[in-house]
């Protein structure tokens, strides 16, 4: 089937399914319960082998202190996994108050009693203890944990899923997450969406908003500058969740401001949605989207697509709608349970010409927007766009896929060249042969090889960094392993043809100066990879030493060596010795846990020849120990 023409239901089916299942009507009934009863607070209850842990929406965040109303960075030592992707990449920021929030609510008795915790094991962040990475008593007994929160409580939710997340990846026994909030503002940066996409998380966060509530739109714009107004909206809030008929009467919120907060979002969501504008954006949306209606829901889960029906659906509401969607949440859950039970069909006069076109035209039905709407097509080209964007990344990946198959002669080729040196005659191994090689077709061969691979491995990170591929591609098995054996055996050639030219003596040795920013990207990516994945003690030496720099320190251990024997300040040679020393304590270490390929340990090969250098001086030395008092212990 043509791709155009394949159906668009995803959206919808995803809403249907959420729609069917006790999960949405229990989740809001204890966030109301929550609001009603425990504001400030939260709510916990155990259903089956379901554990429901509820947020209040009646918090305070947005306070008189301004330090609370923006973005700070999210403590590397708070929800360390995150923290793995830094370099060449802007920090995880969160908003300021609702960490705050998050941090009051963790350090609650009350919370840390419900949920259980192991003493010994703490979260510090920001100069306070935070005892919620615990072993959880209550996810010990429940197969699955829902976390959900209705307004400012919903970022709550989203902060202890978060850290729950985290801590699943240093243990197997956790059970399946699920965050629901209702009607939650946005609570971080771009790179905490691009983070969650990499650990394959965005599917275990729904944010459940309706069509008309600003609540969710609020923080797209600078509420900094428009704080009295705002303050004055979310007081009307905790009163009305707390007393609904009381709080329309203690409050005031007049036409005016009602007027004057919506054209305020509005505006900024105009902007920020013109081409190229999302990129100022300071918060992004992560996870996926559910906009409701009274007909119905669907399900968006592209970041761009988010916001922008966040503007298309505020255009067609109006101010009144607005604020007052953000209590009407109730409604919302009990008439998208009740619409999905009945079947929808078009009139005889305007079936649409493909199940694609069908399925784009019921998504936009759900949300009250008829194909007569001025707004229709804006409406259609945003959900279009979305699962256009959603398909390239992964259209891309198998694309590349087909290319690394193509280029695994180039590798294999190598692969020879270094089984031909580990058994040759000259006893060097692959890396001494390249670096001494001369003008033979096999060698060039090599060399072409080495550029081509490269090549192709930088396209993969230029990809990848312009949102080309899948988020989660560094976290894929397939590619870290693939990306891993690449450095293992090229590297080593990359090292040789830098020390053969003499680059070290333009620009510096080569792990500080030479080293090209892939091997660097790759180091991350089999460093990160989950629990469990390391092999056993070897029995045998490894095919590829694993230590991919290893040759590059043997060059700089040489260069020690002559450097000690013409440095006549006795700090200096007492300072390269005890770097000596460490490199021999480092590669005997390797060598002892056959970390290292047998062409390392050839009679010929630049360590045996370092070793034999490094032998000859420590014999030489021992006619002066008063010199170099570590000598003995080395």
């Amino acid at each position: 089937m043509d791709a155009d023409t394949s159906c668009f239901e995803t959206s919808e089916i995803l809403a249907t399914f959420l729609a069917s299942t006790p999960v949405l009507s229990e989740s809001w009934r204890l966030c109301h319960l929550a609001n009603t009863n425990s504001p400030r607070s939260f709510l916990m209850e155990s259903i089956g082998n379901v554990c429901y842990v509820a947020f209040s929406g009646i918090q305070d965040v947005f306070g008189s202190d301004p330090n609370c109303e923006g973005l700070v960075p999210l403590d590397a030592s708070l929800f360390a996994p995150l923290h793995r992707y830094g370099e060449g990449e802007e920090v995880i920021m969160v908003h300021a108050g609702m960490l705050n929030l998050f941090l009051s609510i963790c350090d609650s008795p009350n919370f840390q009693t419900q949920l259980g915790h192991d003493p010994k094991e703490v979260v510090v962040s920001q100069a306070r203890v935070c005892n919620v990475q615990p072993k959880m008593s209550i996810m010990e007994r429940a197969k699955s944990l829902v976390i959900t929160g209705h307004s400012l409580g919903g970022t709550a939710a989203s902060l202890l899923a978060i850290c729950l997340l985290c801590q699943s990846l240093l243990s197997s026994s956790q059970p399946s997450i699920l965050c629901l909030t209702f009607g939650s503002p946005l609570l971080g940066n771009e790179t905490l969406h691009r983070v969650i996409l990499r650990e394959r998380w965005a599917g275990n966060f729904c944010h459940f908003t309706s069509k008309n509530d600003i609540m969710p739109r609020l923080l797209l714009a600078p509420v900094a500058s428009f704080t009295p107004q705002v303050q004055i909206l979310l007081d009307f809030w905790r009163l009305s969740m707390t007393c609904p008929h009381f709080g329309q009467l203690a409050c005031q919120l007049n036409d005016e401001i009602k007027s004057s907060i919506f054209r305020f979002v509005l505006s900024h969501l105009e902007a920020l949605v013109q081409v190229e504008g999302l990129e100022r954006s300071p918060f992004w949306p992560m996870g996926s989207y559910v906009f409701c209606s009274q007909r119905g829901a669907i399900c968006v889960d592209n970041a761009v697509s988010v916001i922008k029906m966040m503007h298309l659906l505020l255009v067609v509401s109006s101010p009144n709608c607005s604020i007052e969607d953000h209590l009407n949440y109730g409604d919302y859950v009990g008439a998208v349970s009740v619409q999905f039970s009945k079947a929808r069909n078009f009139p005889q006069s305007k079936i649409p010409d493909s199940s694609y076109e069908a399925g784009v035209a019921l998504a936009l039905e759900s949300l009250e927007i008829t194909p007569e709407a001025p707004v229709a097509i804006m409406g259609q080209d945003c959900l279009k766009m979305a699962r256009r964007m959603g398909r390239t990344p992964n259209l891309n990946c198998a694309n590349l896929a087909i290319r690394l198959s193509k280029i695994t002669p180039y590798r294999s080729e190598i692969e020879w060249y270094k089984a031909c040196y580990d058994e040759a005659d000259h006893q060097m191994g692959y890396y001494d042969s390249f670096k001494m090689r001369g003008a033979s077709k096999r060698d060039s061969r090599i060399n072409m090889n080495r550029h081509k691979l490269a090549g192709f491995w930088n396209n993969v990170i230029h990809m990848l960094e312009n949102n080309l591929l899948p988020h989660d591609l560094p976290r894929r098995g397939k590619w870290v392993n693939a990306a891993h054996f690449y450095k293992l055996l090229v590297e080593p050639l990359d090292i040789a043809e830098y020390y053969r030219t003499g680059m070290h003596h333009v620009r510096g040795h080569y792990r500080k100066h030479g080293r090209e920013r892939r091997y660097e990207i790759f180091d991350k990516w089999w460093n990160d990879r989950r629990l469990g994945e390391e092999g056993s003690k070897r029995s045998k030496f490894a095919s590829l030493t694993q230590d991919s720099c290893f040759w590059a320190k043997v060059e700089e251990a040489r260069e020690l060596i002559d450097s000690i024997r013409c440095e006549s300040d006795m700090m200096t040679r007492a300072t390269i010795w005890s770097k000596i020393n460490e490199f021999e304590r480092d590669a005997r270490k390797l060598i002892e846990s056959k970390e290292v390929s047998k062409d390392v340990l050839k009679k010929n090969s630049s360590y045996s020849l370092w070793v034999e250098e490094w032998r000859e001086l420590k014999s030489q030395m021992q006619h002066f120990p008063h010199q170099f008092p570590s000598l003995l212990d080395g």
